[in-house]
């Protein structure tokens, strides 16, 4: 049998399109299946996006396998957790001087891929 010629096809802007559409759910709240919650308040999330970009909540996904689970972050500000938030699904954010120590320290505990592996990634703006 003859080996048939494979055809390689390439969507050129993927990448932006998954990001301006992960935006897009995240803005809707459409299909979250995961709320975090901190200093009372809560945010809705996605367990896909959140695995993907934090090996911390992957594993924390992984062991506790529920439809709609509710995540309480001790010690995390809502600020810095909207902000985490902003970095996962959009693939930066910006964050004050004065905030950026602890806002680090918190993606760190996090282990937030892009923000906890190496500070280097950082730009200054303005």
């Amino acid at each position: 049998m003859a080996e048939q010629q494979q055809y390689f096809l390439k969507w050129n802007d993927f990448q932006t399109n998954m990001v301006t559409s992960f935006r897009h759910l995240r803005n809707e709240k459409s299909f979250t299946d995961v709320t975090l919650a901190c200093e009372g308040q809560t945010c809705k999330a996605h367990k896909m996006v959140l695995s993907a970009c934090s090996p911390y909540f992957k594993a924390l996904l992984e062991e506790n396998p529920s439809k709609h689970p509710i995540i309480i972050l001790k010690d995390v500000s809502y600020t810095h957790l909207q902000a985490i938030l902003e970095f996962m699904y959009a693939g930066e954010v910006n964050v004050s001087q004065e905030q950026l120590p602890i806002f680090l320290k918190t993606a760190d505990r996090l282990k937030v891929k892009g923000l906890a592996e190496t500070p280097t990634n950082i730009k200054r703006e303005g």
